[in-house]
């Protein structure tokens, strides 16, 4: 574990190789969701997996997530694209990155990638979407929820998570609702430059879009293979919002093969415009599969 100060915030790095001494072929960056979240949820899933397949694996808690730091303020998502690139530099990264953003990550991944393209490989997101109008309303209205119901009906709102989600799921709810209460978060995290429709016809860096098939979300699917030059979409049957954490071997192997999909030549340096391990520019052809 590491504790760096970033953006001028304390945050929570862990840093997973190859072993041995070997650097990673790429550098994968993997960022968390929003709340109860943290890289918990990584860290216990697939970041081994990455790492064992010869990536450099970088992942973080967020501002006021985890073991991260928890100012009072400063919670606009551009605070946290700030937070990203910041990282990147602190550590001093070759190359640009492979994205991978699970719910509100996702969103994070989507900001830097219009901010700083350059910097980006590919993205792939689980359960998530860009930072847009529609995208606002759905979180302010989630973070209101939170609010109302660990300040005025905390003690019923813990019990009926406890009984039907897991004393784990009724710890991680209180902790963002302490989050909710004790910072601006609620009030400045979608007070942001929201992306427009025409910016992201723009993103031309290669974007893997998974999905739980029960989940409300999946009606992103058809909307962004609609206006991403390259984006390639999977519909995992059987699940909704917690794919990550319930189908891992999944998500893996699409990420995976993802990231050698779009890997530089060499595995470092000039990478992602578009190239495959051949060094062939990779087809802008949006596509939907549902996986088994």
């Amino acid at each position: 574990m590491a504790i760096i100060d970033v953006a001028g915030v304390r945050m929570h790095v862990q840093r997973l190789g190859p072993g041995g001494g070997r650097p990673g072929r790429e550098t994968v960056v993997l960022l968390h969701g929003l709340l109860t979240d943290s890289l918990a949820s990584y860290y216990f899933t697939v970041a081994p997996a990455f790492a064992a397949a010869g990536l450099d694996v970088v992942m973080y808690d967020h501002r006021g997530h985890g073991r991260s730091g928890r100012p009072a303020t400063g919670y606009g998502l551009e605070r946290f694209v700030d937070d990203l690139g910041a990282l990147l530099d602190r550590l001093e990264i070759p190359g640009p990155v492979h994205l991978v953003g699970n719910s509100f990550g996702g969103t994070v991944s989507f900001g830097y990638a219009l901010r700083r393209p350059d910097r980006v490989a590919s993205i792939a997101v689980v359960e998530s979407e860009p930072a847009t109008a529609s995208w606002a309303r759905k979180i302010a209205g989630l973070l209101e929820r939170v609010r109302h119901e660990m300040t005025v009906n905390e003690s019923e709102a813990l019990d009926w998570i406890a009984a039907h989600r897991g004393g784990h799921t009724a710890r991680l709810a209180r902790a963002a609702g302490r989050l909710v209460r004790d910072t601006a978060i609620a009030a400045e995290v979608t007070d942001c430059g929201l992306v427009t429709e025409d910016a992201l016809r723009c993103l031309d860096r290669p974007v893997l879009a998974v999905y739980g098939a029960d989940s409300d979300l999946c009606e992103q699917a058809p909307w962004l293979r609609s206006l991403l030059p390259r984006c390639r979409t999977v519909l995992v049957p059987g699940h909704e919002h917690s794919v990550l954490v319930e189908a891992p071997g999944r998500v893996r192997d699409l990420v995976l093969g993802w990231v050698a999909e779009h890997a530089s030549p060499g595995g470092r340096g000039e990478a992602g415009h578009g190239t495959g391990r051949d060094g062939r520019r990779a087809a802008a052809v949006p596509v939907e599969v549902n996986v088994p």
